[in-house]
């Protein structure tokens, strides 16, 4: 669950009571964590979810007794605990778009000669939980994340999300990797547009200058788009000419891994 960290304790009051009203809570505490915010102090905690620090306090304890927090070292502060990274493993090991998708990784692959990369979004940015490169080597990688405003992956995922969700990653700000990042909200805005009308995403060396990246959604059982697909190469192999083809290419395949985890992969 992602969100408005605020918004979780007021779904809790409405639609629970006594202990499930302090699962909210706890969840709202982990949910005011993100790579800008890595270490916060119990003060700014409250503050975001609107909870007495006494509460917030509380709370924190519980967390940090889970593994779910960890006290910094300045122990003013607290950071999210290991036992998310071990819980983030054991969920990437058995996602079942890795499975599902494998064959069309490979069928990319062989296609375009290019490598192919599979993303999760995480409600902040990427995570990349599969590739195989050009050589022909399947790798599965381990909480390798990507910014969802220049890679083609997140772009791809990010166009098909609530307005607040894409303001958020906005909020989080929008560094640039390279002279042709987008580091500006609207043509941000406006790029995603583009990529909900074409049904695909292109990263035009805005991660690497050396590459281009096309990237197309996929949906999962309830109709969520929360992942994508990508084909990635030297930047000679995609112009006006290729770009369409490859993203043709990456679009059926797609479909095919939504359709095989029961989304609706005909849209």
């Amino acid at each position: 669950m992602t969100g408005d960290p605020k918004s979780l304790v007021e779904t809790g009051r409405s639609e629970a009571s006594g202990q499930m009203l302090s699962y909210f809570k706890m969840m709202a505490v982990l949910e005011c964590f993100s790579r800008s915010d890595k270490a916060l102090s119990v003060l700014q905690i409250s503050k975001r979810i609107d909870l007495p620090r006494t509460t917030v306090h509380r709370l924190v304890r519980t967390l940090c007794t889970l593994g779910l927090l960890e006290q910094d070292r300045d122990r003013e502060r607290y950071r999210l605990g290991l036992k998310l990274f071990e819980l983030g493993n054991t969920v990437l090991a058995n996602m079942d778009v890795q499975r599902e998708a494998a064959e069309s990784i490979t069928t990319l692959s062989n296609k375009t000669g290019l490598s192919v990369h599979l993303g999760v979004f995480d409600g902040h940015g990427i995570i990349m939980v599969s590739r195989h490169d050009s050589r022909g080597l399947n790798n599965l990688i381990t909480l390798e994340s990507a910014a969802a405003h220049c890679s083609a992956t997140g772009k791809a995922v990010l166009a098909h999300q609530s307005d607040t969700v894409v303001e958020r990653v906005i909020s989080q700000g929008l560094p640039a990797f390279t002279a042709h990042s987008i580091t500006d909200p609207e043509a941000l805005r406006q790029e995603l547009r583009k990529t909900l009308e074409r049904g695909y995403s292109i990263d035009d060396m805005e991660y690497e200058e050396w590459r281009r990246c096309v990237a197309a959604p996929i949906w999962n059982a309830s109709g969520r788009i929360f992942a994508a697909i990508s084909v990635t190469g030297d930047k000679a192999r995609f112009d006006d000419k290729t770009i369409p083809g490859f993203a043709e290419l990456v679009k059926q395949q797609a479909r095919l891994i939504s359709m095989r985890l029961g989304g609706e992969g005909s849209r």
